[in-house]
């Protein structure tokens, strides 16, 4: 069992390296697909024994996609920079390339460190995902965010997680709420889709009560409260933007990473 790694970049020159090292003992390959950062990313990358091409942002699928076809082994394992293989997920998945797996794919859960802490709650794990899986039988699709993994084989489940090192600060996750906001008001905009005045009241307030109290966000601390009113937040944002673009009557463009 041979398996290339693939991840998509983006100046990333703060995480890639961390990356890279947590998978260089289960890699056959490394195949790194970069947007033309501007930093060093590209520079760190090329240290070690990675494929690195470059290729012009059009979305997460397609960027992904191009991956899958420079992977060269039957095996993929997606991962993303600000993503580690935990040491005990590296352990499960050198046991399985000691032989045949009885599955074509494999789903992992993923753990997020936010504000100092582990977050076992508020909906943000387990959060799990096809991770790891033959590449003749996955293909991704969607546009904008929240491309998703199109796997036709059978899916197992690995128990131990990938870890997610996702913002920094409160300050990088509004900023990311700002992004994704934008481009998920597009996705809605390309769908005919109208923000309605429940959009800005009701959809806010039970995406709180979700994260908060029936996902157990409370349990996760002042972490767990600070994800519950940024979801909250990002919905409402979303269908501001959404009325925004109908206001404005513009029409869909294709967004820069």
């Amino acid at each position: 069992m041979k398996i290339s790694v693939t991840i998509i970049t983006f100046n990333e020159e703060e995480k890639i390296e961390g990356a890279i090292k947590s998978v260089l003992d289960i890699a056959d390959e490394i195949i790194i697909v970069d947007s033309f950062s501007v930093d060093n990313t590209v520079k760190i990358a090329k240290k070690y024994r990675v494929k690195v091409y470059q290729k012009r942002w059009q979305d997460y699928a397609d960027q992904r996609n191009f991956a899958l076809e420079k992977a060269s082994h039957p095996w993929v394992l997606n991962i993303d920079a600000d993503e580690r293989v935990s040491p005990e997920l590296k352990k499960e998945i050198l046991d399985l390339k000691s032989k045949e797996p009885e599955y074509d794919g494999f789903s992992i859960p993923r753990l997020t460190y936010y504000l100092n802490r582990w977050i076992y709650h508020s909906g943000w794990y387990p959060d799990r995902k096809i991770r790891l899986f033959k590449k003749q039988m996955a293909k991704w699709e969607g546009r904008f965010i929240h491309e998703k993994l199109i796997f036709t084989g059978k899916v197992g489940k690995l128990k131990n997680p990938v870890y997610h090192f996702s913002y920094k600060n409160i300050e990088e996750h509004l900023s990311r709420i700002n992004k994704y906001s934008s481009l998920g008001a597009r996705k809605l905009y390309e769908n005919g889709k109208k923000a309605r005045w429940y959009h800005f009241i009701i959809y806010p307030f039970f995406r709180f009560i979700k994260s908060y109290i029936l996902k157990l966000g409370f349990l996760d601390g002042f972490a767990g409260f600070i994800i519950s009113v940024l979801n909250s937040y990002y919905i409402f944002t979303r269908y501001a933007k959404l009325k925004e673009i109908w206001k404005k009557g513009e029409k869909i463009e294709t967004f820069p990473h």
